[in-house]
């Protein structure tokens, strides 16, 4: 199997972001940082890419200049296991960044990200679909995910 490397371009703060990446998530680090050489579109000894890996997971960011910039058509979506994660990730991602709706934000960086608590999908998916309907109506009325209020809602003694 190839390996498939998210390849995330930033103007000039890669090696930043990076950084601030690999202390938020767990058994994270960077691994390469590589510079611009002679005659390269940018200044010679600047960092052209980082390497890192958060939580098993490869990335590579890319210094490329003001050129594109990220926005919600792509994002990376955090499976939380309870309440305190979810807390954890959204205090972390959004300082400096952008809270929106549904459990996404976009960090100090315009990258966005999905914080989910992993009761989301399964009252979302719920046999009985009026459940699932009060579960999706709280959601929609959520920032950060609450999971003792989507299970209220589902419940319908919110």
């Amino acid at each position: 199997m190839p390996t498939i490397t998210p390849n995330l371009w930033f103007d000039t703060q890669g090696e930043q972001a990076a950084e601030f990446y690999v202390s938020v998530f767990p058994n994270s680090e960077i691994k390469d940082v590589s510079y611009y050489g002679e005659g390269a579109p940018r200044p010679a000894g600047t960092v052209l890419t980082v390497d890192f890996v958060l939580d098993g997971a490869h990335f590579t960011a890319i210094n490329g200049g003001p050129d594109f910039t990220f926005d919600e058509a792509v994002s990376f979506s955090i499976d939380c296991a309870d309440q305190e994660e979810v807390d954890y990730y959204w205090a972390k991602l959004s300082e400096g960044g952008e809270e929106g709706p549904c459990g996404w934000l976009k960090d100090r960086y315009g990258l966005s990200w999905q914080v989910v608590p992993s009761a989301l999908p399964e009252l979302l998916s719920d046999p009985d679909p009026e459940r699932a309907r009060r579960a999706m109506q709280a959601m929609l009325g959520m920032k950060k995910l609450d999971v003792a209020a989507l299970h209220a809602a589902a419940d319908g003694t919110e």
